[in-house]
């Protein structure tokens, strides 16, 4: 067993946990005192960051951080226009980035490029990286915190939890599962991203950021629809991907392995508890329909740098004032989005032709009244922000 003792212990090196370090580490004079934990083991999914496959999309705000932080990665694919649309009903609304005065609304990358820059950035930092067994709280008292990982135990005045999802909750175990994959669009629309509501669950087609024409596919359904669709061959499976979605791209073929994943929400009844805090997926996970939880995460590893500036000039002393300033700025935020995406991933599946009917009406109205989209367009394009 060995001790150490540090300012700040970050359980968790996926995307938020390093951007919260690199956070800190710009306003510490000892980032060394920065711990960031790493797990050796497999992800949350079963795959180690490099063998990821999923994409991620980073909207505008996160953007502009991570470029900030030097974490954003090299290959990254346009969004200039969203398209939104249900499968069977009227209406449908279109955002585009020149409505905001901005180059792009945001873009797509992969998670396994997204973490490797980070990670070289935070090796750059200072901040010390410690790799084992996923690292625990052990126990808490008035002057800090005991975290454990594997055999090695180490002490600090503060843990930030970005390393899961939440162990205290709210949650709701959704009927869906996702689909993820790769196609090839027959008349591809650059800088076009979709998202097709169906009975099933929502369709997100968006660019991929490997090459032109290919897509990044996440079709929510049932999970033994899901079962069914993994089951076909590439060639059944592009058939039936784009009798789905439509021929607003042409044809779809896939020609990557099909991933299933299971589809869940969890919030925390708090994300401070006495001197330990969470944020991310450790705060809450989120539907992806819209692509918002890694935004969410990284509007927290925000905020959270911010709230602890003063503290940091007096690392000793109890950070009860700055938690309590996080949690009180973040409430809404969170809660919001969390609302947003539970809604929009049930209400077009209810099966209810007037509560479908309405729903695309409020569609259309968006696309026909900008006053009435852009309350939505811009919490997609940054969040709800300090």
């Amino acid at each position: 067993m060995s001790h150490n003792d540090f300012d700040v212990a970050i359980l968790g090196g996926g995307p938020t946990g390093c951007a919260l370090a690199l956070l800190l580490a710009r306003m510490s004079a000892r980032p060394e005192r920065i711990a960031l934990l790493q797990a050796d083991n497999q992800g949350r999914y079963g795959f180690t960051p490099g063998q990821d496959p999923r994409v991620l999309a980073i909207n505008h705000g996160s953007r502009v951080l991570l470029e900030s932080l030097k974490g954003f990665p090299h290959q990254a694919a346009l969004i200039q226009t969203i398209h939104v649309s249900q499968r069977g009903r009227l209406g449908r609304t279109v955002i585009r980035h020149d409505d905001f005065g901005v180059a792009q609304l945001g873009c797509v990358v992969r998670y396994s490029s997204l973490h490797a820059q980070l990670s070289t950035a935070v090796a750059q930092s200072g901040v010390t990286l410690l790799n084992g067994p996923a690292a625990r709280i052990r126990t808490q008292d008035s002057a800090g915190i005991e975290i454990g990982q594997g055999d090695h135990l180490l002490r600090a005045s503060l843990a930030v939890q970005a390393n899961g999802k939440p162990e205290t909750q709210i949650s709701r175990q959704y009927a869906q599962m996702a689909l993820i994959t790769h196609a090839q669009a027959s008349l591809p629309r650059p800088g076009w991203a979709f998202e097709r509501f169906t009975q099933e669950g929502p369709l997100a087609v968006l660019p991929h950021p490997d090459a032109a024409g290919q897509q990044s596919i996440v079709w929510c359904c049932a999970p033994e629809r899901a079962k069914t669709l993994s089951a076909l061959s590439a060639e059944d499976f592009s058939i039936a991907l784009t009798q789905m979605f439509g021929t607003r791209l042409g044809n779809l073929t896939v020609q990557h392995p099909v991933t299933a994943m299971p589809l869940i929400l969890n919030m925390p009844l708090a994300a401070v508890d006495g001197r330990s805090v969470a944020i991310g997926n450790a705060a809450q996970t989120l539907h992806p329909v819209a692509g918002q939880g890694l935004n969410l995460g990284l509007r927290d590893a925000a905020a959270l740098a911010f709230s602890l500036q003063e503290w940091f000039d007096a690392p000793g002393s109890n950070p009860a004032q700055a938690l309590a300033a996080f949690q009180q700025v973040r409430g809404p935020d969170r809660q919001l989005t969390a609302r947003l995406t539970d809604v929009m991933s049930r209400i077009f599946t209810t099966r209810w032709p007037i509560v479908e009917h309405a729903a695309g009406l409020t569609l259309l109205g968006m696309d026909l009244i900008p006053a009435l989209r852009a309350p939505l367009a811009r919490h997609l394009l940054q969040g709800m922000r300090l």
